[in-house]
């Protein structure tokens, strides 16, 4: 039996795309985004859900997305979900769970 890790997001940039480069030469872009969902309430009323997601992307994708996004972009994110670790500041171990694109690509709003 396979399985497939696999994210499909679609939503808003929440600030402006971080870049860093590496010794050895290679670019990673990160960036928050929001997705929301509208629905009804059990009372009839409409209300929605924000959901921020981090994303990370390499090489090519880091070089695109630096060059062709910012805060607020409408953007359709594709990629696979990914959880990592760090040591912070006070020697505590943190968790970060994440999105590693294989294609991000900037949206026209629907209206």
């Amino acid at each position: 039996m396979s399985t497939t890790n696999k994210v499909q997001l679609t939503g808003n940039l929440g600030n402006n795309p971080e870049v860093k480069i590496f010794e050895n030469g290679s670019k990673v872009a990160r960036f928050s985004m929001a997705t929301k969902d509208e629905y009804k309430t059990r009372t009839g009323e409409k209300a929605e859900d924000t959901q921020w997601h981090f994303i990370s992307a390499w090489g090519k994708m880091a070089e695109q997305i630096e060059a062709e996004l910012k805060k607020g972009s409408f953007v359709s994110v594709e990629g696979r979900l990914t959880t990592r670790n760090y040591i912070d500041k006070n020697g505590q171990k943190k968790y970060v769970t994440e999105i590693v694109a294989n294609e991000v690509t900037l949206k026209q709003k629907e209206n």
